[in-house]
C-alpha cells in the first residue's frame, strides 16, 4: 500500500499502480483515451496530465502524464490545478482537430467516451478553421462499421485486437497525423473478440452495426442485467430494448466472469429474440394433417390439460438452454420418474462426469479471472476458442502474462504495457493442446498435438501416471508421445498454478476421465492448480445437477407406446438425434405440447404450441460450466407494445398448466416462489436463492430502474395504439422497475446493474464507478454464487484406458468440431451470425483426400448408421489420418465418433442444412 496526497486530500492506494489507476479506484475524475484498465499504459494520448509535486512545500510542480507515474508512497498531485487542467483542454482540441464534429448523427452519441472526457475538460470551443483530413472508410463485416475520420489515434483498438486478442488483420498504418486503424484491404474482421471495438474504441470509429439498422440512443435504451444464453460460460450482459425489440448487447462487468469482454456469438447472437416468425400467441390443431388455430391462453390451457388429463402417461422433455426454474416445474408437472433432460445419452455421460470430477478429483473449478493466472495449462479435447471463447480469452491471457512475471522480475511495473510487452517478446508460460485440428490458440502454444479422440485421452492418461506413478500406465505407448507425456508433466509440476482444461465437445468420456486423472495426480502431489472442464449449452451444468434421464429414454418411451403424452420445453429434438428416432416417437405420440420461443422443427410436430419468453422477456436462473448460479432479468415485458402477443415464461406457463391438469384453483407464481420451490426440491441447488436479490430489494425505497433518467418517448411509444398513455407494466418478479423511476445511481452499491451509467461517465468505462478498485470486483460483490466446490482429497483415478487409433479400410471416425458461428441453436437464428458463419465443410486429412482423389471444394457424401449427408471437401493438413471432421450446427444425421464410409458425390442433393 501507499499513501498519495491529491489535490490536498490523503488517499490510501496500491502502491503498484499508476496514479490514473490510483485515482479512478478512489473514485477522482481524470480525463484519458489511450489507457484501459484491461491493457495498461503506453502514454499515447497524454490526456491524464497531472501536476505533480516534490514535496508539500514545492508550488511550482511540473506536468506528468498520471498513467505513467507510479503511485509512490508520499506523492503529491493535483488534478485541478489550473495548468493541468489548461494542458488537459488544448490536449482534446488537438485531438479533435480532424474531428467532424459529427454528435448528432455518430452511432456512439449518449455513450461515448470521447464526449464524456471533452466535458470533462471543459473543451467547448472549436477554432481550427483549415480542411480536415479525410479517410475512406472500409467495410469490416456484419458486425462493425467503421468511420475513421473520428479517430484520435489513441491506439486502443490495434492493442485490443492484436496484442490482447490475438487478432493478425487488423493494424495500424501510416504515420504523424495520417495514422489509419483499419485492415490492408476491405473484408470481414477475422477476430472473434471483434465486437469489442464498438466499447474499446473512446469514439465513433468502430460500431456496432447489428445495431445500425434500428439505431437508438443509449438513454432511449431500457436494459436489465442479464446472462448470455449462447454457451456456458455465463458471461454477464445488458441487453437494451426499444419498441418490443432487442437493440444491442453490451458488455456488463462481473469481476470474476467476463470483465470487459465478451465474444462475438455473446455480442451479435441476439437476433433471433426479434425474428418476425416467432410464435407469440398459443397455437393448437387437434390432429397434424389439421391446420393451426390460434386461441387464447385459457382456451389453450383448457385444450393442453384435457389432452394430458386423459393421457396414460406423460413424458417431460426438459433442455439445458432452458432456465432452472422452468425445468423445475415440467419435472414438477410430469413427476420425477417420467422427465428427461432432452440431452442425448452420450452428452449425458460426459455432463455427469464432468460434474463428478468437479466434486471429487481434488481440484477447484477456476474463474476466468482466475484462469488468466494459471502459468501452465494443458487443454485436452478442446478448441476453446469456438467452443467456449471467453474461456479460450481468457487461457492467451494466461500464456501472455509470463511477460509479466519477467518484468517483475527487473523491477518493470505490469501497468507498463509497452515495456512489458518489448520485454516479454514472444515468451509464454506453457501451454499444450491436445485436439485432431488446428487451434486458434495454436499461436501461443508449446506444444500442439493433433490426434484422434482416443489418443488424445491416451496422451492425458500418460501425462498423469508420469506424474504420479500411482495412476494407471498406457499400454504400448509410442515413443514420442512418451516423451510428449514427460514433458507435459515436467511442465506441469513446475508451475505454480497448473491448469487442466477440458470438456465434452468430442464425445469422448475417455477424455474426461483422462483430464480427471491429470487433476487427481496434480492433487495427490500437493499442488496447487484447477479443473475447468466446459460444456455446450447455457444451463447444462444446471440441468445436470436437476438429474433426469436422457432423451433416448424419453424416445423409447413414446415409441412403444408406454407413454403417450409428452410435454417438450424449449428445446428443437431434432438438432440432438437423427430425425427417424424423433418422426417415430412424436408421431406416435397422442398429444404432443411445445414450449419455445422459435418455430423448430420439433413445434411443427405439435398439438399445442405455447410461446415462450426468451431471455430478453423471462426471469430464470442458470449454472454455468465454473458451478456459478446466476440470475437473468426480464428487459422488457411484450405484450406492453405488442398487446396481441401472449408470450410468457416457461415456468409461468407449466405452473398454470399443472394446475388446470389437477383442477386446482390456479394462483399466480412469482419468480421468487418458483426459485424457492426449486431450490427445496434439489439440495444442491439449495444456494440459488441467493443468487440475486428478490423482489423485494429497494435503495432508499425504490426498486431499481430499466431505463436512464434521461429515457423519452414514453407517451409516443405507444401513440400508433392509443393516444392515453396507459399505467408501465408492473414487475412482481424482480427487484426492477419498468421505468426510469427507480434507483440507478452510484452511491448505494448493489450487485445487480442494468446499465453503465455515473454521472459524467455515459459509456462502457462507468464500470469504474461500481467497482471497488478499477479491474477489481462489484463494490456490493460479483453476482451469482458458486454451488460446486471439490472435495479436499482426490477420488481414485481411473482405470478404462482407449486402445490406440488405427483407420480403418474404407471408413473414417467421425469427429463433431465445435463452431462459434452457426454451432448453436439460437444464435445460428441470427442474420448476422449467419452471415458470418463459414459455410459447412468436411474435414479430410491430405493423405485421405488424395487416396479419394478429391481437393478442396469438391463433394463428398458421407455415410452413417442414420443416413448420408452430402459436404464440400476442406483439406486439413493437421488432421489425423482415418478421421473426419463434421462442423457442429448441421442437423445430426450422423453421430459423433462412429465409423461412416466416404464417396464422391455424384449429384447435388443431401446437403445437410444449420438452422433457419
Amino acid at each position: 500500500m501507499a499513501t498519495i496526497h491529491v489535490d490536498g486530500q490523503r488517499y490510501d492506494v496500491e502502491g503498484s499502480d499508476n496514479l490514473l489507476d490510483a485515482c479512478l479506484s478512489q473514485g477522482l475524475d481524470v480525463p484519458y483515451f489511450c489507457w484501459h484498465p484491461a491493457m495498461g499504459s503506453v502514454g499515447a494520448c497524454r490526456q491524464c496530465a497531472v501536476k505533480q509535486f516534490k514535496d508539500e512545500d514545492d508550488t511550482q510542480g511540473k506536468l506528468v502524464m498520471s498513467c505513467m507515474t507510479p503511485a509512490a508512497d508520499g506523492t503529491r498531485i493535483s488534478i485541478d490545478d489550473e495548468q493541468a487542467r489548461e494542458f488537459r483542454a488544448s490536449v482534446i482540441e488537438w485531438l479533435m482537430i480532424n474531428h467532424p464534429h459529427d454528435c448528432p448523427v455518430c452511432e456512439e452519441g449518449g455513450h461515448c467516451h470521447l464526449q464524456d472526457m471533452t466535458v470533462m475538460t471543459g473543451h467547448d470551443r472549436r477554432r481550427y478553421r483549415f480542411r480536415k483530413r479525410t479517410h475512406r472508410n472500409q467495410y469490416l463485416g456484419p458486425f462493425i462499421a467503421h468511420e475513421m475520420n473520428r479517430c484520435i489515434t489513441c491506439y486502443r483498438c490495434v492493442r485490443f485486437y492484436r496484442d490482447y486478442a490475438g487478432g493478425t488483420d487488423l493494424g495500424a498504418f501510416g504515420a504523424n497525423s495520417n495514422i489509419y486503424f483499419g485492415r490492408h484491404q476491405d473484408g470481414v474482421l477475422e477476430s472473434p473478440f471483434s465486437g469489442n471495438l464498438s466499447e474499446v474504441c473512446p469514439t465513433g470509429v468502430f460500431t456496432d452495426q447489428t445495431h445500425s439498422e434500428q439505431y437508438t440512443r443509449k438513454w432511449d435504451l431500457q436494459f436489465a442485467p442479464s446472462i448470455c444464453h449462447q454457451c456456458a460460460v455465463g458471461c454477464n450482459i445488458s441487453p437494451g430494448e426499444r419498441y418490443g425489440d432487442i437493440r444491442r448487447i453490451e458488455n456488463r462487468y462481473h469481476g470474476e466472469v467476463n470483465r470487459f469482454f465478451l465474444c462475438d456469438r455473446g455480442r451479435f447472437g441476439y437476433g433471433y429474440v426479434n425474428r418476425d416468425d416467432r410464435p407469440r400467441q398459443p397455437e393448437w390443431r387437434s390432429d397434424r394433417d389439421d391446420g393451426w388455430v390460434t386461441l387464447e391462453v385459457d382456451a389453450a390451457l383448457d385444450h393442453g390439460a384435457d389432452r394430458l388429463r386423459s393421457a396414460r402417461r406423460v413424458i417431460g422433455i426438459g433442455s439445458p438452454r432452458a432456465s432452472l426454474e422452468s425445468n423445475h416445474q415440467l419435472r414438477e408437472l410430469v413427476g420425477e420418474e417420467a422427465f428427461s433432460t432432452g440431452i442425448g445419452v452420450a452428452e449425458q455421460r460426459c455432463l455427469d462426469e464432468m460434474h463428478s470430477l468437479n466434486q471429487r478429483c481434488g481440484l477447484p473449478t477456476p474463474t476466468l479471472r482466475e484462469v488468466e493466472h494459471h502459468d501452465a495449462l494443458l487443454i485436452l479435447g478442446e478448441d476453446l476458442i469456438e467452443s467456449a471463447a471467453r474461456v479460450g480469452l481468457a487461457v492467451r491471457q494466461a500464456a501472455q502474462a509470463r511477460r509479466e512475471t519477467l518484468a517483475a522480475e527487473r523491477n518493470i511495473p505490469t501497468w507498463n504495457d509497452a515495456a512489458v510487452r518489448t520485454l516479454g517478446q514472444d515468451r509464454y508460460h506453457p501451454v499444450f493442446i491436445a485436439y485432431p485440428t488446428a487451434t486458434q490458440l495454436d499461436d501461443v502454444t508449446a506444444a500442439r498435438f493433433t490426434l484422434a479422440p482416443d489418443d488424445i485421452a491416451r496422451l492425458g492418461f500418460a501425462v498423469a501416471h508420469e506424474i504420479d506413478d500411482q495412476a494407471p500406465a498406457v499400454a504400448d505407448l509410442d515413443s514420442a508421445t512418451r516423451e510428449a507425456a514427460r514433458d507435459i508433466a515436467t511442465r506441469l509440476m513446475a508451475a505454480e498454478r497448473p491448469l487442466v482444461i477440458s470438456g465434452g465437445s468430442l464425445g469422448c468420456e475417455a477424455i474426461l476421465q483422462a483430464a480427471g486423472n491429470v487433476a487427481r495426480a496434480l492433487a495427490r502431489r500437493a499442488r496447487r492448480g484447477g479443473l475447468l472442464l466446459v460444456r455446450r449449452e447455457a444451463n447444462s451444468t444446471g440441468l445436470t445437477m436437476i438429474g433426469g434421464k436422457p432423451l433416448e429414454w424419453a424416445l423409447d418411451e413414446l415409441a412403444s407406446r408406454r407413454a403417450d403424452a409428452v410435454v417438450i420445453l424449449e428445446n428443437d429434438l431434432y438438432q440432438r438425434l437423427p430425425a427417424a428416432a424423433i418422426d417415430a416417437a412424436l408421431t406416435t405420440a397422442e398429444t404432443v405440447v411445445v414450449l419455445d420461443h422459435q418455430r423448430t422443427a420439433t413445434w411443427a410436430q405439435a398439438h399445442l404450441g405455447l410461446p415462450a419468453a426468451s431471455f430478453a422477456e423471462a426471469d430464470g436462473t442458470l449454472v454455468s460450466l465454473e458451478g456459478r448460479a446466476q440470475r437473468f432479468f426480464q428487459v422488457f415485458d411484450p405484450s406492453y407494445l405488442r398487446p396481441a402477443t401472449r408470450i410468457h415464461e416457461s415456468w409461468r406457463w407449466l405452473h398454470v398448466l399443472r394446475g388446470d391438469i389437477r383442477r386446482h384453483p390456479v394462483a399466480d407464481i412469482t419468480l421468487d416462489a418458483v426459485t424457492r420451490d426449486c431450490a427445496r426440491a434439489h439440495p444442491a441447488l439449495d444456494a440459488i436463492v441467493d443468487a440475486a436479490p428478490d423482489a423485494n430489494y429497494r435503495v432508499h425505497g425504490l426498486k431499481l430502474a430499466r431505463e436512464p433518467h434521461r429515457y423519452s418517448g414514453r407517451t409516443a411509444m405507444r401513440a400508433h395504439l392509443n393516444v392515453s398513455e396507459p399505467r408501465v407494466p408492473q414487475d412482481p418478479d424482480s427487484p426492477f422497475t419498468f421505468s426510469m423511476e427507480g434507483y440507478n445511481g452510484i452511491g448505494r452499491p448493489r450487485e445487480e446493474v442494468a446499465f453503465a451509467w455515473a454521472p459524467g461517465w455515459n459509456s462502457p468505462q462507468a464500470w469504474n464507478k461500481f467497482t471497488d478498485e478499477v479491474g477489481g470486483h462489484l463494490r456490493a460483490g460479483d453476482p451469482g454464487v458458486r454451488l460446486i466446490a471439490p472435495s479436499p482429497a482426490a477420488d481414485a483415478f481411473a482405470t478404462a484406458i482407449p486402445e490406440s487409433f488405427r483407420g480403418r479400410d474404407g471408413e473414417w471416425q467421425l469427429v463433431i468440431l465445435s463452431r462459434l458461428f452457426g454451432g448453436d441453436e439460437t444464435s445460428s437464428r441470427a442474420a448476422p451470425i449467419v452471415a458470418r458463419a463459414a459455410p459447412a465443410t468436411l474435414a479430410v486429412a491430405d493423405d485421405d483426400a488424395t487416396r479419394l482423389g478429391v481437393d478442396d471444394g469438391d463433394r463428398l457424401e458421407i455415410t452413417g448408421q442414420a443416413g448420408s449427408l452430402t459436404l464440400a471437401v476442406r483439406r486439413e493438413a493437421t488432421l489425423p489420418s482415418g478421421v473426419v471432421g463434421l462442423p457442429a450446427g448441421l442437423a445430426p444425421v450422423l453421430v459423433a465418433g462412429e465409423w461412416v464410409r466416404l464417396a464422391v458425390s455424384r449429384g447435388g442433393g443431401g446437403d445437410a442444412g444449420g438452422h433457419s
